[in-house]
């Protein structure tokens, strides 16, 4: 039985964006009955006193104000109702003593613009979407702002990049506290991809031709079933009668990433799956991902996932009784 993930407080405001704030309560607030253990507890603090206003002409009340966020474990901060207004003060400060106690601040889309002006992301990496990566890095230079990916995970502090990303971001938080089976689930539920892979480059508009799309889907199926082999880029290319170089800009506009780290994404995901519902050994898995050494797989497992795969399996295996946090 996993212990209680703690309090998620969803902040709330005048102007609210209403996709951005669904996100969160969908995630955090709705009842998981179909999990035997502890879900996590949920408020609605309200930074204005009375009835707020969200876009789409949908009024919001709260559970608490702001001192609820003294008790929160985990923050989240919808996208900004206008990033040219600063945040109020007290609001600032609220969050620098929630991030100062160990609390974990989420933020989705233009909500870093918050956390910015709180100070919190001051030598740190974040995101946000890709329309305002040159706003955010202009305005606050001492953030080193990636343009490229969904979101950021700086450990307390993870940034997500448009409205939607803010899903993957919280699946990501989710997969922290309770595993990747957990928010697979979740995103079982959702009807959606649990884990997208890529970045925000494959969302801005560019022109690429349909049927380049269509074939590299194809070849991404059909790599997804041999990452127990060697790839190569020579190879993926003439599956898909392209020149390298042709090959290797098209999967990029298409994935937003290289295919070698398209590849090693999957290995992972792959590898925490095994280590999560199967009995195999590290070696075993290791093999079955493409890698040639258990030294070389466990490197890669603790450079993309922060743990070793011995101790992700004791805390994420399906025998595993720790809280996953």
């Amino acid at each position: 039985m996993r212990n209680d993930p703690g309090l998620v407080t969803i902040l709330a405001y005048d102007g609210l964006c209403t996709f951005e704030f669904g996100i969160a309560v969908e995630i955090f607030g709705l009842a998981r009955p179909e999990f035997e253990f502890p879900w996590y507890r949920h408020q609605i603090v309200a930074l204005e006193q009375g009835p707020m206003r969200a876009m789409g002409g949908i009024q919001v009340l709260a559970d608490a104000g702001l001192e609820a966020l003294g008790e929160a474990q985990t923050i989240i901060v919808p996208g900004w109702r206008d990033r040219a207004e600063l945040p109020p003060p007290a609001l600032l400060q609220a969050l620098r003593e929630a991030h100062g106690r160990g609390a974990r601040l989420l933020s989705i889309c233009s909500g870093v613009f918050v956390l910015a002006a709180s100070g919190l992301l001051d030598g740190r990496r974040a995101t946000t979407h890709w329309r305002y990566t040159e706003e955010l890095a202009r305005r606050y230079p001492h953030i080193e702002v990636d343009p490229q990916v969904l979101y950021v995970d700086a450990g307390q502090l993870i940034t997500s990049a448009g409205s939607a990303a803010g899903i993957d971001a919280c699946l990501h938080l989710v997969a922290r506290d309770f595993g990747s089976q957990v928010a697979n689930r979740v995103a079982q539920r959702l009807v959606m991809a649990p884990q997208r892979a890529g970045g925000q480059a494959q969302f801005i508009p560019a022109p690429v031709a349909q049927a380049a799309r269509h074939d590299l889907a194809a070849l991404l199926d059909w790599a997804r079933q041999r990452l127990a082999e060697p790839l190569h880029v020579h190879e993926l290319a003439a599956r898909v009668a392209m020149s390298e170089r042709t090959f290797l800009r098209r999967f990029r506009d298409a994935t937003g990433l290289s295919p070698k780290a398209w590849l090693q994404h999957e290995r992972m995901a792959r590898a925490r799956a095994l280590l999560e519902g199967s009995a195999q050994s590290v070696e075993r898995i290791a093999e079955q991902c493409g890698f040639r050494t258990v030294e070389s797989f466990r490197l890669a497992f603790r450079g993309s996932v922060g743990l070793s795969p011995s101790a992700y399996r004791e805390r994420f295996g399906e025998g595993q009784t720790s809280t996953g946090r």
